[in-house]
């Protein structure tokens, strides 16, 4: 892997992570366009960890207060038996539910996933879908609370929607946002815990595939280093973007690309 592949495969995982358009069909697509087949696992897991911390970087105060007050909650039982569990007491076990089908559906389809990752074909018709997708969110009225957070059976088909995202194609941001606005919670709150939701599982996965097989790649520090930083920081551009739209109503404005994109890989792969 280059200099130039390795900035160009950062900058594409960075942009397409967040955004609702697959990191992983566009990332199966150019590095098959690039001649990687088999990119190096170190490469891998470490623009993963590019995007979790761009995604950490912006959340940064829901995260540190999601974690003071739960740890305040656990282990002061003075506190505790004086307060009712705060808000993001709340949010920390929604995402614990949340995590728990991912995780379950992550581990179970680990096993196919390079023949997953084999198919290009698979790819443009999965885009497609997803494309539809958030398409139909454009007809989803606001509730009339705001703030209208998941409850835990929302949170639960929220991970499961996150769980589909390990197939080639379709969109994690993408999935997750849209079903959390069709199960009737507001658009700011729908973005809000599709991120968080994604902390877990971008480290879950990249530790799952740090433990799969040895870092054995030949990708000198420098190239690493330079597809992190890409993948870091068009990362957080692309989410900055993207939370955005969401609260303006308009995630059903990537379906075209999807769409566009999607077709044209069938029609190339068929």
């Amino acid at each position: 892997m280059t200099f130039l592949q390795a900035i160009a495969l950062g900058i594409i995982q960075g942009v397409t992570e967040f955004l609702p358009v697959s990191s992983s069909g566009h990332l199966v697509l150019f590095q098959n366009l690039l001649g990687l087949k088999d990119p190096e696992l170190a490469f891998d897991v470490a623009v993963h960890m590019g995007t979790l911390a761009a995604v950490c970087i912006y959340f940064r105060k829901d995260i540190a207060a999601i974690v003071t007050q739960t740890g305040k909650w656990l282990f002061n039982s003075q506190w505790r038996s004086r307060q009712a569990a705060p808000s993001e007491v709340r949010i920390a076990g929604l995402i614990i539910a949340g995590s728990i089908p991912t995780a379950i559906m992550g581990i179970g389809f680990h096993g196919i996933g390079d023949l997953l990752f084999s198919s290009v074909l698979l790819v443009g018709f999965m885009l497609i879908v997803t494309g539809f997708w958030m398409w139909f969110t454009r007809y989803k009225q606001q509730p009339d609370l705001p703030n209208s957070g998941p409850g835990t059976g929302s949170a639960l088909l929220i991970g499961i929607a996150q769980g589909m995202a390990i197939i080639p194609g379709v969109s994690r941001s993408g999935a997750t946002i849209a079903a959390a606005l069709y199960l009737g919670i507001d658009r700011t709150t729908a973005a809000r815990f599709s991120f968080l939701l994604s902390i877990p599982a971008v480290a879950g996965a990249a530790l799952l595939n740090a433990i799969d097989a040895p870092i054995t790649g030949t990708a000198r520090l420098p190239v690493i280093l330079a597809g992190t930083a890409a993948a870091g920081t068009m990362g957080y551009a692309a989410l900055s973007l993207l939370v955005y739209l969401v609260k303006k109503g308009k995630l059903a404005f990537f379906a075209p690309y999807c769409w566009i994109m999607g077709g044209l890989i069938v029609i190339l792969a068929w």
